[in-house]
């Protein structure tokens, strides 16, 4: 059984789209948890369409209190043995599911697979091939404190790395950073370099591929999240 996270916001334009795309490949016994941050469009109304006629769909009310607060609300409420996450603006190829799943089966050690995505524009046009490619991507606990690449519209888990994820604190920067640095302290994380989703990138993005942040902002993300990261792991260990 696998759950699939989205979280929702404001999210109209594409959501339909990124839905048609991953119903399809859900059995019977997945679920696709959605978790709304209080949209003000017509995402529920499209959301709860969708629920009406799908019993695999679960919607929740989120906490309201952004991005990475809502998607770990999500992940709390999944069942599944395998979690993905997934933006409400990308487009899954069809091939994904089924990659994660036979790579998980063929790797039993390994806690978190991220899988290559192309980056597209609003219009699906690619923009860039291989996100890995682009940002360069590298597995590695200091290595992405440093810069982190870990992106989580690529990411997939074991349920088991739940115990070790959630809470996910306040101060992070983004709950995909904080995920991937997690699996990636143990050497339970691996990279599937075939790109199985659409990265769409528009004007109302909830993140950013290259951020404008300052170097200032930049050192100060990175000490709270060594700080929370460390502290965590010796109290988990």
């Amino acid at each position: 059984m696998i759950s699939v996270c989205i979280a929702t916001y404001n999210g109209e334009k594409y959501l339909k789209e990124q839905l048609d795309s991953i119903i399809p490949q859900l059995t019977a016994q997945d679920e696709l948890i959605i978790s709304d941050d209080g949209s003000k469009d017509t995402t529920m109304e499209i959301i709860k369409r969708y629920a009406a006629n799908d019993s695999r769909i679960k919607v929740y009310k989120g906490p309201g209190k952004g991005v990475i607060a809502n998607f770990e609300f999500a992940i709390n409420q999944t069942q599944g043995e395998f979690i993905f996450l997934a933006d409400q603006d990308d487009v899954w190829l069809p091939e994904k599911v089924q990659t994660n799943l036979d790579f998980f089966k063929a790797h039993p050690k390994i806690d978190l697979i991220i899988s290559d995505l192309v980056i597209v524009n609003e219009q699906l046009d690619v923009i860039e091939p291989s996100y890995f490619e682009y940002r360069n991507v590298k597995l590695g606990f200091f290595h992405n404190i440093v810069k982190n690449k870990y992106i989580g519209a690529g990411m997939a888990f074991r349920s088991r790395l739940k115990a070790r994820i959630l809470p996910i604190p306040a101060k992070v920067p983004m709950h995909d950073m904080w995920i991937g640095l997690i699996a990636a302290y143990r050497n339970k994380s691996a990279l599937i370099p075939k790109e199985l989703t659409l990265y769409r990138r528009h004007n109302n993005n909830a993140s950013e591929i290259n951020t404008k942040a300052s170097f200032y902002q930049q050192l100060k993300w990175r000490l709270a999240i060594s700080f929370v990261l460390f502290k965590r792991i010796f109290f988990n260990s």
